[in-house]
């Protein structure tokens, strides 16, 4: 995190992505972070693995990615827009996790550039879960962006308050600890009244609330529309495979589909 801090220090950045793929071989999963995880999102304690639980384990690897001197981007300020998971075969605590990764498809967005940062974890050099973060840098209008899907989920299920500590929780568990999530000053600095709730947070609280109903191979794709604004008061929805979440705006849409 103080990499990435330095990296808002105005300096000249290359307008491509560095041909680095960062890899960490032999991953285990602590039962007690697990554990830890499980109740912030939401996840019932168990020793398999939450299909977003991995991209905590690849987080200081994504980190050291963005924060590498050849990146184009500063890590501070980018926004995670949009998400994809693919769990290939569930995933257990005992296995030892081979993880990669690497940032590709540099393209144009209606409010700057967006880049996608793929991670990948192997067992036995055979790939069991794939995730694809596409994250955005504001900048004056270089493109179109893709349009976000309407929302499918049907009316709210249910009616979840969350609190305040949600960002210093999950920051705790995943190593995220970007200030616009802890921190009023720190969001304020990035345009936010308050502190905002980490979007992969968001998202592991929808499937958490989809546990039991999830294929054990599965693609989760999701859209993050609007942040949370902590505290707040959402409304869920699920229907047909498709998943939202709501507050007074849209903040997440999302789809599962079978692997």
């Amino acid at each position: 995190m103080l990499r990435a801090a330095l990296g808002v220090v105005p300096r000249r950045r290359p307008s491509t992505l560095p041909a680095l793929t960062l890899e960490q071989a032999g991953a285990a999963v602590d039962r007690e972070h697990l554990a830890a995880y499980d109740r912030v999102c939401g996840f019932r304690l168990s020793d398999q693995l939450p299909p977003t639980y991995p991209h905590v384990l690849a987080f200081p690897l994504a980190m050291r990615l963005l924060t590498a001197p050849d990146f184009p981007f500063p890590a501070v300020g980018l926004v995670h827009i949009a998400n994809r998971i693919t769990v290939h075969r569930p995933l257990t605590a005992e296995m030892s996790l081979d993880l990669a990764v690497h940032a590709t498809d540099l393209r144009p967005h209606e409010r700057g550039r967006q880049v996608d940062v793929v991670t990948s974890a192997a067992v036995d050099g055979a790939t069991v879960w794939t995730s694809v973060s596409t994250y955005l840098s504001r900048s004056p209008s270089t493109g179109a962006a893709v349009t976000p899907p309407p929302t499918k989920a049907g009316e709210p299920s249910a009616v979840w308050f969350v609190p305040a500590r949600v960002g210093s929780d999950y920051a705790a568990v995943s190593g995220d600890r970007n200030p616009i999530h802890t921190s009023r000053i720190g969001a304020r600095l990035f345009g936010f009244p308050k502190p905002i709730a980490h979007g992969m947070w968001s998202l592991a609280r929808c499937l958490a609330a989809l546990e039991g109903r999830l294929p054990g191979s599965c693609t989760v794709d999701v859209r993050f529309q609007r942040p949370i604004l902590l505290p707040a008061r959402v409304r869920f929805a699920y229907a047909d495979g498709h998943f939202a979440l709501t507050g007074k705006k849209p903040h997440l849409a999302g789809q599962v589909t079978p692997a």
